[in-house]
């Protein structure tokens, strides 16, 4: 893979952070975020794509292959999509605020 398909892949490996209240405990707790990633992706590739975009050092990447829920909408059940999360990681003094606040 050349050096400008690999840089393009790795622009398109994060899919946005994933806010929930586990997500949340955990950055407060262990210096971890959690993002949505591509279903395809691997962890030194979200491990270089993290650093890249964010310019921090991350330790380790922890991946969980998360399955849709099934839902019904009146008498038609449907499913929602399954998605990879990933829980990085990062090292002593970085830090990434999705929120902006100072």
């Amino acid at each position: 893979m050349s050096q400008a398909l690999r840089q393009e892949r790795l622009l398109t490996i994060l899919q946005g952070p994933h806010i929930s209240e586990k997500s949340h405990m955990v950055a407060e707790k262990a210096n971890q975020v959690a993002f949505k990633v591509r279903t395809d992706a691997t962890k030194s590739e979200i491990k270089a794509a993290v650093e890249q975009l964010f310019e921090v050092s991350v330790e380790s990447v922890t991946v969980i292959n998360q399955s849709g829920k099934v839902k019904r909408r009146g008498r038609f059940p449907g499913r929602r999509a399954d998605f990879k999360k990933a829980y990085v990681s990062l090292s002593e003094g970085s830090e990434i605020d999705f929120l902006g606040a100072e």
